[in-house]
């Protein structure tokens, strides 16, 4: 176990020295040590506020890991989701993937103060969302890696986007890879990134259609509920009704508080609790998928390897770096 863990240390370190800037979309780079300089403790403060706010909620820690997902799949890494709705400006926050669901904007806004403190109009909004989902992830003893970092902050949101890209719990494989190739992942980075949801809580009304009993055309899914009918039960019994829909559930029954690769074994069990989680092996019908999802299923190194490549493109869609957008003074706000 000793020497696997210095193998997957080794590779990370590896595709950290090749991962050293990525361009942004207008050609400014993302740097590691962006901040060196001009806020020597940014990454400092950072980890420190979210493991005080993990330790007091350790759901947290997928909260703010889910944030990256949604601010980077609209408009792109740049923090669109934090703003308020103001003036003519719908917030994403109110679209039906984010309304009532997604969480920690209280941290962020924590952490912008701090920073703001020590450094004033230094350190982006969107920089401290993904410092942010890298520290929950090795918090909850999942891999470290170096951020790349440099993005400002948008000056709009996408109340339409935020609808149209951010995927839904109940969608098809064939829509999953759609969405992703819209932001320029492919199939492999919807495999690796998928487990994210090792950690974190989902809602009963994100998974009732899951755990509802399939009609007799659908034969591949009624032989998995024969097979899985004590899991589904469970499930059937704390969502029995839509009083109960704010209930949750963790994504992964295993080891839920663990980032670690027991999603992927969920998955080969037909535990998934999302619909688009279990459609990676149920819809995939070449094979392809389900081969990398047994990979992960028998090598967590690997998958930690592959998770930290993918967040490291996600990271990278579309950010705002040199003199576009604004280092916002409140991350609520654009800046007057």
């Amino acid at each position: 176990m000793e020497i696997k863990q210095k193998k997957l240390w080794f590779s990370l370190i590896l595709l950290s020295l090749i991962t050293t800037t990525t361009l942004g979309e207008f050609g400014g780079p993302l740097l590691k040590g962006f901040y060196k300089e001009s806020c020597p403790l940014a990454e400092e403060i950072v980890k420190h506020n979210v493991e005080v706010a993990v330790l007091k909620d350790p759901r947290m820690a997928a909260s703010l890991l889910r944030l990256q997902f949604h601010d980077c799949f609209v408009l792109g890494c740049d923090a669109s989701v934090l703003l308020d709705t103001h003036g003519d400006m719908v917030s994403e926050k109110q679209a039906t993937p984010n309304v009532n669901s997604l969480r920690g904007f209280e941290v962020i806004d924590y952490i912008k103060y701090l920073l703001e403190d020590a450094c004033p109009l230094t350190v982006s909004c969107s920089d401290i969302i993904t410092m942010a989902a890298r520290d929950s992830v090795f918090l909850r003893g999942g891999p470290w890696w170096e951020v790349l970092l440099g993005r400002r902050d948008s000056l709009k949101a996408s109340f339409a986007g935020a609808n149209q890209f951010i995927p839904a719990p109940n969608s098809s494989l064939d829509t999953l890879i759609v969405n992703f190739k819209q932001q320029g992942l492919n199939i492999q980075d919807l495999i690796a990134l998928s487990g994210a949801h090792t950690i974190g809580k989902a809602r009963c009304v994100s998974f009732k259609q899951r755990i509802v009993q399939p009609n007799m055309e659908q034969t591949f899914y009624d032989d998995e509920f024969k097979r899985q009918s004590t899991f589904r039960r469970v499930l059937r019994s704390q969502c029995k009704d839509s009083s109960r829909d704010n209930e949750l559930s963790p994504l992964d029954i295993k080891t839920p508080a663990y980032f670690d690769n027991h999603y992927y074994i969920n998955l080969l069990e037909g535990k998934g609790l999302l619909i688009s989680d279990n459609v990676l092996v149920t819809e995939d019908h070449e094979g392809e998928i389900y081969r990398k999802v047994w990979e992960y299923a028998v090598d967590q190194d690997l998958f930690f390897l592959d998770f930290v490549e993918s967040m490291l493109k996600m990271g990278s869609i579309n950010v705002l770096t040199g003199v576009e957008g604004e280092i916002r003074e409140n991350c609520r706000f654009v800046n007057i």
